[in-house]
């Protein structure tokens, strides 16, 4: 069925659908990497960055519900488009069982997704502080810098994020402050392209652990940035 799916190319940072749209395709990533997010309460959650191999677009198409999510390249993609006509085919030869359970999963699933989105919210102000940092990579401590932080984490913009998943050494740089802080930290979400001036290439990291002391002085740190406790 894939080998007769349309293929299309895709620029960095474009647009495949929008969620609230309509669709009758599925895709799947022939090369490069999409970005899956969801707007809730007017705020942007990632839900997923999806790679080559990854099909998406199906609940729409099984659900037959308008767009739940926005799918937007990351990098030059690109992407074999399957038509509804052969999907309708062999959707049609399961048994109306089987069918109605995987109505009954995608319908689920969406709700989940959308009850997730809700309720993840940051504990922790973010504040936009550009502030030098290194990391350990695979080849040893690299050089960057923040886009963002808080008490829990930050984001740090670089060309050549880790994989999401990864657990690393990260010494923060705090104005003022003569010793780097020693963070062990983890990343929760990558972007290898920058998809426009507000979405930086660069990856999302959890703070996973610190020493009691290092902690207050970031805490003191982004109280005085703040203007107020964090």
């Amino acid at each position: 069925m894939f080998d007769s799916a349309t293929k299309e190319s895709f620029k960095d940072g474009q647009v495949i659908f929008k969620e609230g749209s309509s669709g009758d395709w599925i895709y799947v990533i022939l090369s490069g990497s999409v970005e899956i997010s969801k707007i809730v309460n007017n705020k942007k959650f990632i839900i997923e960055i999806l790679r080559e191999g990854d099909l998406f677009g199906g609940a729409s198409f099984l659900g037959m519900v308008e767009r739940q999510t926005t799918a937007v390249t990351s990098g030059k993609t690109e992407v074999g488009i399957i038509d509804r006509a052969p999907l309708d085919e062999e959707f049609n030869k399961l048994s109306a069982e089987f069918r109605t359970v995987l109505l009954a999963t995608v319908n689920s699933s969406s709700k989940v997704i959308g009850r997730a989105c809700e309720f993840t919210v940051r504990k922790h102000p973010r504040v936009q502080k550009s502030l030098a940092l290194s990391y350990q990579d695979h080849t040893g401590f690299v050089k960057a810098y923040t886009g963002n932080i808080s008490q829990g984490g930050l984001f740090i913009r670089t060309k050549k994020p880790l994989e999401m998943g990864e657990e690393f050494l990260l010494k923060l740089t705090l104005p003022g402050i003569s010793n780097a802080l020693n963070i062990k930290s983890k990343v929760k979400w990558a972007r290898k392209s920058q998809i426009d001036v507000k979405r930086p290439a660069g990856m999302g990291v959890q703070f996973c652990k610190m020493a009691t002391d290092e902690h207050t002085i970031l805490k003191q740190y982004l109280k005085t940035v703040l203007g107020r406790t964090p």
